[in-house]
């Protein structure tokens, strides 16, 4: 922690408070250990060698690039054990590397800091453009933004930087524009989204082809291509149509994709590819389930941004755990699943007495592990544990129910749950 605060920051410097120790208490806050920053900071007052005040100017001054650093710096170092603990598992697309980006804008926070209390509107913290990878179930690379207001688009750019030649990204219809396709394309790496109604506007340069059937769905191809610029070639795509059987929420019959994959990449498989871009958001789900990513109570849009940072790490760690579950146990055939909700919960259990029972030393014999070693250390670990106590419980998916307008009367009318159990009004 501390030489990547040493690297990254520009205008902070180290005196009194190490950096490791500000990601310590935040980490107790993003884990449920401690319910506030405050608490944290109470609760191990011995190794807060400055005042509270100090500390509060220390993570409310926490440059974005330093919280970008941090988490993208954690999947770099646990990459290598991923690798080891989920190399029987098939990749989302063989030969290619995936990833999934999504922009996540934080909560209106409180208004603690003076000059928001005038305001009656919600004040938001910022936002982060989040780049994940599915196959490794890591969250790779994390682009704040302290401007609440601010397009995820905008920060697409800086995440490209990272694009090379053999990646496979994959965003909703927000990102669906010319200058990203034509930025990913200079930087060697596909791009597949959903097209936008507006953007990037391709033109027909081929006849529409039927491809054949997926599960639910139709599907069709045909050659598009952005059209040249003064400054920019034109710019050929593919794009894949998909005549849904049933509408989706929003009432959509018709999906279209659009992609710059090669055609040994068959149709259908970009079909059925795209419906792991859900997988983003299963996994802010998860994050907001599992983790406190969103602190209310720090307005200060860098303490934020630092607080969902210090959870997006919170969570590669879990992702471990939950890889070396799965790897110690054969999950598929139980048909089980790992919940990251339960694991969570068994670390926030179990951690405090281990910090207790365990000496400072036990911790530090990992550190000359290679990752080789610390994985199957991991998964001897994991073979004592039981694993339908942490077996996740999916829901039924919800009856469809038409919608119909209610009167405000009948929908400020309170009912005893009792009385209609009693009168057997169930469905």
């Amino acid at each position: 922690m501390d030489p990547v605060f040493a690297t990254h920051s520009r205008t902070q410097y180290t005196r009194e408070l190490l950096f490791s120790t500000v990601i310590e208490l935040m980490g107790l806050v993003a884990l449920g250990l401690r319910p506030s920053l405050h608490a944290a900071a109470q609760k191990l007052r011995e190794k807060l060698p400055v005042s509270l005040t100090a500390l509060y100017d220390k993570v409310n001054r926490v440059e974005p690039g330093v919280i970008r650093a941090l988490a993208s710096g954690s999947a770099v170092r646990l990459a290598p054990v991923m690798s080891e603990l989920r190399s029987r598992i098939p990749r989302t697309l063989p030969g290619w590397e995936v990833r999934i980006i999504d922009g996540n804008h934080l909560p209106a926070t409180e208004r603690r800091i003076g000059p928001l209390r005038r305001f009656r509107g919600a004040p938001l913290p910022g936002l982060s453009l989040v780049v994940y990878d599915p196959d490794r179930d890591q969250v790779v690379d994390l682009i704040p933004c302290e401007d609440g207001h601010a397009s995820e688009r905008g920060l697409v750019p800086a995440a490209l930087d990272s694009a090379t030649s053999g990646q496979l990204w994959m965003g909703d219809r927000h990102f669906s524009t010319g200058p990203i396709f034509r930025l990913a394309a200079a930087r060697g790496a596909a791009l597949l989204v959903r097209e936008h109604a507006s953007q990037p506007n391709p033109k027909s340069v081929g006849r529409k082809r039927k491809i054949g059937r997926v599960p639910t769905a139709l599907v069709y191809e045909e050659a598009v291509e952005i059209e040249a610029t003064k400054a920019e070639p034109a710019l050929s795509l593919r794009r894949i149509e998909i005549v849904l059987d049933t509408p989706t929420e929003d009432g959509d019959t018709v999906i279209r994709l659009l992609t710059t994959l090669p055609k040994s990449v068959p149709a259908a498989v970009i079909a059925q590819l795209y419906r792991q871009r859900w997988t983003i958001e299963a996994l802010f789900g998860r994050l907001e389930a599992a983790l406190k990513s969103e602190i209310k109570t720090l307005g200060h849009p860098r303490a934020a941004l630092l607080a969902f940072g210090t959870a997006v790490v919170a969570y590669n760690v879990l992702a471990v755990i939950q890889s070396a579950i799965a790897a110690a146990h054969d999950l598929e055939s139980a048909g089980l699943e790992v919940s990251t909700f339960y694991v969570a919960d068994d670390v926030r259990t179990d951690y405090r007495g281990m910090l207790i029972a365990l000496p400072p030393e036990r911790w530090s014999a990992f550190d000359e592990r290679t990752p080789t070693e610390l994985a199957r250390t991991l998964v001897a670990i994991a073979k004592h544990l039981d694993p339908r106590t942490v077996r996740k419980h999916p829901r039924k998916p919800k009856p469809k129910v038409s919608k119909r307008r209610a009167s405000r009367t009948e929908i400020e009318r309170h009912v005893s749950t009792a009385r209609v159990l009693r009168d057997g009004c169930i469905r």
